[in-house]
């Protein structure tokens, strides 16, 4: 009776260990922006710049990456996430200018880890990748107001 139960138990585990991917494949399609949205639950909204018109704000958001960080680990909700595509900053394109550059090297250590709390903070990871940005190439976030987020990305949006 024991060794009965104890193979109809491993049956039933390795069943479901087999068919685990695929439940979670068919819960959320790869090739759709509905999983980002669901779990964003916010109004991503892009625009595109040229970063010598956003230098001052970009290089302000990066002076405060600091405070920023704490308020990044804390965010599960946001009304708008704001995308600022630098498009002038990108890799494709030299990457960001001087002014900017500097900036981002002088807070080099705060810059990695507020890119590190982007990627471990499934809402604002997935408003990012739901417009195929990088971590890598964030410059900074700032936080308007209560509920929303501007994040500056040195990259081209998608196509």
């Amino acid at each position: 009776m024991a060794s009965r139960l104890a193979r109809w138990s491993f049956v039933v585990a390795a069943t479901l260990f087999v068919a685990a991917p695929h439940v979670a494949l068919a819960a959320q399609p790869l090739d759709s922006d509905r999983p980002a949205a669901a779990i964003v639950d916010s109004d991503i909204r892009q625009e595109e710049a040229l970063s010598k018109t956003e230098a001052g704000k970009v290089i302000t958001a990066i002076d405060r990456t600091r405070d920023n960080i704490g308020t990044v680990r804390k965010t599960t909700k946001l009304d708008t996430v704001d995308i600022v595509f630098l498009t002038d900053a990108a890799r494709s394109e030299g990457g960001p200018p001087p002014a900017i550059e500097n900036k981002v090297k002088q807070h080099q250590e705060d810059v990695a880890e507020l890119r590190q709390e982007i990627e471990a903070n499934a809402l604002l990871f997935n408003a990012i990748d739901s417009r195929r940005v990088q971590a890598e190439d964030v410059l900074a976030v700032e936080f308007d107001n209560p509920g929303k987020v501007v994040i500056y990305a040195a990259a081209k949006p998608p196509k």
